[in-house]
């Protein structure tokens, strides 16, 4: 499944400002899912390495006016990307039906709560450190170790506030507190995530680790030229075991999921 990625805010790093306006925000969730979306996924806060936290009135005041705008217009379901309960909450009663969580119930325990009450899927991604420190390091010895761990733990944490098992989707957290060769190797044995037994969602699209890896002259290749990078990941991640990629650039990662799904499962094939 395709997850397009709505950012309403000023600083994200790939499209920060460009949907601030809940105007703009809204036509842009239409024109994806027009462009093959099956999820969307909005936020109102970054983040990006670096980035400093987000008041929770601010955040609330970017998505609120988006999905109240999108209500009864958009057909496919909407994630909110929040490590707030509240937020969660508030976003779930204006329309939303899926919570993604990038702190791992780290930032806010209460938000398996909200999941449990509401009947909602809930992703669970494994962050290390926060957002503004993260990519300092020290980074993990074992990296597939550090986010198993990870994970497993946030799945507890879930259970035992009474959040199915069927609601659960795991996320690795390319990016979120590994160095660039980390991730690469999160990628190469993702299936050994997918052992854990849960539905696992995969989001590398236009991160840094490809601007390092595509960088020209010591400087990094800019968002916007590392599409293709993404495509190489988003394949391999499917046939790897990926269930959702979390893309910003979807008319084109559609076409590169569906080929990547025709590899990885002979019954989508043309005949």
């Amino acid at each position: 499944m395709i997850m397009g990625v709505l950012n309403a805010t000023p600083d994200s790093f790939s499209d920060g400002g460009k949907y601030e306006q809940p105007e703009l925000a809204i036509e842009r969730a239409l024109t994806m899912e027009r462009a093959g979306a099956d999820l969307l996924d909005i936020g109102g806060e970054s983040t990006r390495p670096g980035s400093e936290e987000t008041s929770a009135s601010e955040e609330l005041d970017r998505i609120l006016p988006v999905l109240e705008g999108l209500r009864r217009r958009l057909k496919i379901p909407i994630s909110v990307d929040t490590r707030r309960s509240t937020i969660a909450e508030l976003a779930i009663c204006a329309g939303a039906e899926i919570i993604n969580d990038v702190s791992g119930l780290r930032s806010d325990a209460r938000m398996a709560e909200v999941a449990a009450k509401h009947g909602v899927p809930l992703i669970l991604m494994h962050m290390r450190g926060e957002p503004r420190t993260m990519q300092r390091g020290p980074f993990a010895r074992d990296v597939m170790h550090d986010v198993a761990q990870g994970l497993r733990e946030s799945v507890a944490k879930a259970r035992k506030a009474g959040v199915a098992k069927t609601q659960i989707i795991l996320d690795p957290g390319i990016g979120f507190g590994k160095s660039y060769a980390q991730n690469y190797q999160l990628i190469e044995k993702l299936p050994q995530l997918a052992a854990l037994g849960y539905p696992l969602l995969v989001g590398t699209s236009r991160k840094g680790f490809l601007g390092a890896t595509l960088s020209r002259g010591g400087k990094p290749a800019p968002p916007e030229e590392r599409i293709w990078g993404t495509a190489a990941t988003v394949t391999a991640s499917i046939l790897g075991g990926a269930h959702i990629v979390r893309v910003h650039d979807v008319v084109e990662m559609a076409q590169v999921a569906h080929v990547a799904d025709c590899v990885a499962r002979p019954e989508r094939r043309v005949r």
